[in-house]
């Protein structure tokens, strides 16, 4: 207390200290007490208030416990008599017992009283009953049924509620009513009867469904009610709940699967479209179906059902199930393309769920798959495998088709240019088009993947795709009778119709020319094209070379010098047989003549260094020169003759034959050397056995003279020039050396 005492009185100090702290201050201390005694008087006045109102509450506080302890003690005294009472009062409850009894029979009996005319009237009532249902009159008789039940029920109920373990008077009753279960069963047939034709009897008769709806939907709250009362009291009446709701919505998902499954009438051994009719008989169906529901049956049922999406949505799901077990079949290729065009696109188009009737409940973009992306990828590689063994077989046959063309007697057809062709293309490509527009039915990806095997098989044929063996036609030339007709169809027919068609595909089907695995293929098939053009040519070009063989054996020889025609027969049957190739496309005849040009000079050149003549003197070597001088014009005019129109110089070939024809004229041997070297520059393909076997044929070049020529051409081969067509490659010194030339 003195502690607080003196905190106050330092407070004081403190405040008075800081209020005087001037001398003008002073003449204010009387203000200031006056003001400090007016805020100690208040702050005394809150303190006796608040001391006053603590008080009045203890106060209170002990008035209400004074009260409480009286009222405990006065219910302590009551419990003490209730007690003695109740004590008092055990005789006479047990003395009561048969009054009880007298109370739950009186109840029975009232119960039994109130449906005594329901109790006599059972029989009458289940015979009536049936004869509604008979009749199809299903409200009335759901009525009766209903009064049936309502008093079995209502016994029932009385009689557990007052003796839950009686069950032989439970049985008595249940026994009586037995035939109300029967009805009940019976009345379910008929409407799962109507739920199973519903969209046929919503169209027919409307009312019929209608009631067969309130049926349920009285039974529904009926069930709810039940259920209800179970909560309280436990007491659950036989067959109940019926939840015939459920059992609707069951029913009408097994009549929506029995309807998609027995719409397959064929087989594929009765039917090879089987599978095409099946599923168009579905879409029909099912369209037709969505639409009565959407339109008629919605009407027939309470809107919280959502009967059409329900029935959507069962219809969705027994088409998923179909689908998969269709695709769990071992399809054939067309099928599996049946099947996934269905799928992917019939099913999402106007002609189904996208129809116009069905919008807009139904939203195709909330629809599953009816088929799992694994079973789709499995169905596309196992439709992939099929038509990759069936283009091989197929491709295989018609080659087999085109070579019987090939042996025929008669020439190939020619197309409007007068061009020969014959029916392979068509056939191919005709092949791949039906199986292009088949995969763009299903998908893009497909179509680029069948794109794709196509030009792959296409590249595979080509390598395969071999003329009429020349073997066969060597062996007796006049068969087959069109050999060159046949032929040049072929390469015709290969080159560019092939090429042609190929080009069609890829920009009919390819939306990007550059795609991978499409574009890479063309090199390769351009490449088989051009050597089946090559090998044409050749083919051509060694029949005519048949002809020309004993003709150009004549060449340098005795007979040759002393006035051959050889050359002459040559050109008349090297045109003759251009002439036969008349329906030849310019660019494989401007192939053609380029080639026959230059092997003709070839074989010319080649006799020269075959060494079948050996000139004797200067005039013969003179003769000799100048008759090669003239034939090689005579060549250079037909070839020019024949090449007209083409635009190309081919003249150089036979300039090689009078280079060489040079060498051999020139009279004065020391000379020789600058000749051969000139003739080496200009043709650096030539080698020193071909130099040795010209120099052999001249017949008057000294030894020495031969080693100073061989060599001085030995130090360094001369270097060709771009443009130049080697010749002398080709060109085989048969049993010729230098080492003899020599001797």
């Amino acid at each position: 207390m003195k502690e607080t005492d003196r905190e106050a009185v330092a407070t004081a100090v403190q405040r008075v200290a800081g209020m005087l702290q001037r001398p003008d201050q002073l003449d204010k201390v009387e203000q200031y007490r006056r003001r400090e005694a007016r805020k100690k008087a208040s702050v005394e006045a809150r303190l006796k208030a608040a001391i006053q109102s603590q008080l009045d509450g203890v106060r209170t506080g002990l008035s209400q416990l004074h009260n409480a302890l009286n009222d405990v003690k006065d219910i302590q005294q009551s419990l003490a008599d209730v007690s003695k009472d109740w004590r008092q009062s055990i005789n006479t409850i047990e003395s009561l017992r048969d009054v009880k009894d007298a109370v739950v029979q009186h109840s029975q009996l009232a119960a039994a009283v109130e449906n005594l005319k329901n109790i006599f009237s059972v029989p009458e009532i289940v015979r009536e009953t049936q004869d509604l249902i008979e009749q199809g009159a299903l409200l009335q008789a759901h009525r009766k049924l209903m009064d049936l039940e309502c008093s079995r029920d209502g016994l029932m109920y009385e009689q557990y509620r007052m003796d839950s373990g009686n069950t032989r008077d439970m049985t008595l009753i249940h026994g009586y009513f037995g035939s109300t279960q029967g009805l009940s069963d019976e009345l379910a047939k008929q409407l799962w009867m109507v739920l199973q034709r519903s969209l046929v009897t919503v169209r027919r008769d409307p009312t019929l469904l209608v009631s067969v709806v309130r049926i349920i939907e009285r039974e529904e709250k009926i069930d709810r009610r039940i259920l209800d009362r179970k909560k309280q009291t436990g007491f659950v009446p036989p067959g109940r709940p019926k939840n015939w709701k459920e059992k609707m919505f069951a029913i009408l998902e097994r009549t929506v699967t029995t309807r998609i499954e027995g719409t397959q009438a064929d087989t594929r051994e009765s039917d090879k479209m089987w599978l095409v009719r099946h599923l168009e008989i579905i879409r029909k169906y099912v369209l037709d179906d969505l639409i009565v529901a959407k339109n008629l049956m919605v009407q027939c049922f309470p809107p919280h059902y959502e009967i059409f999406r329900n029935l959507l949505s069962m219809y969705h799901q027994a088409l998923s199930t179909r689908m998969q077990e269709l695709a769990s079949e071992d399809l054939e290729a067309n099928e599996i393309v049946s099947l996934l065009t269905w799928v992917l696109n019939t099913y999402t188009s106007t002609e189904m769920m996208r129809n116009v009737e069905l919008a807009p409940e139904v939203d195709v973009g909330t629809l599953e798959p009816l088929l799992s992306p694994h079973v789709v990828s499995e169905l596309l590689d196992t439709y992939m495998s099929t038509l990759t063994s069936n283009i091989i077989a197929w491709l295989r046959k018609a080659l087999e088709t085109d070579k019987k063309d090939w042996v025929k007697e008669t020439e190939p057809e020619a197309d409007q240019d007068g061009y020969y062709q014959t029916t392979l293309p068509a056939i191919v490509f005709q092949m791949f088009e039906q199986n292009l527009q088949v995969a763009a039915q299903i998908s893009e990806d497909l179509k680029t993947k069948v794109l794709v095997l196509c030009l792959q098989q296409m590249n595979s044929f080509l390598s395969r795709y071999v003329f009429l063996p020349a073997e066969e036609h060597l062996k007796d030339r006049q068969h087959p009778q069109c050999y060159v007709a046949v032929t040049w169809s072929a390469i015709t027919t290969t080159a560019r119709r092939f090429k042609e068609s190929i080009v069609s595909l890829k920009r009919k089907y390819l939306k990007n020319e550059v795609e991978e695995g499409v574009s890479l293929s063309q090199p390769n098939m351009d490449g088989i094209l051009d050597a089946i053009a090559r090998e044409g040519c050749s083919g051509l070009l060694e029949e005519v070379f048949l002809d020309l063989e004993q003709h150009l054996n004549e060449l340098m020889t005795k007979k040759w010098l002393l006035g051959s025609n050889a050359v002459d027969i040559i050109c008349v049957t090297v045109e003759d047989y251009f002439n036969d190739f008349a329906k030849i496309k310019k660019l494989y005849k401007k192939r053609m003549t380029a080639e026959a040009h230059r092997r003709m000079v070839v074989e010319y050149l080649r006799a020269v260094m075959q060494k079948r003549i050996s000139f004797r003197s200067p005039e013969e070597r003179k003769e000799g020169a100048e008759k090669m001088v003239r034939e090689a014009e005579q060549l250079r005019f037909l070839f020019r003759k024949l090449a007209s129109g083409f635009g190309e110089d081919v003249d150089g070939y036979c300039d090689t034959i009078v280079a060489v024809a040079e060498v051999i004229k020139l009279t004065d041997p020391s000379l020789l050397y600058l000749e051969v070297s000139t003739l080496v520059s200009k043709y650096p393909d030539i080698r020193d056995d071909h130099i040795g076997a010209l120099l052999a044929v001249r017949g008057d070049t000294s030894r020495d003279m031969k080693q100073t020529i061989m060599e001085t051409l030995e130090q360094g081969p001369a270097q060709a020039s771009p443009s130049y067509m080697p010749l002398f490659k080709d060109i085989v010194v048969p049993s010729l050396n230098v080492a003899k030339l020599l001797k």
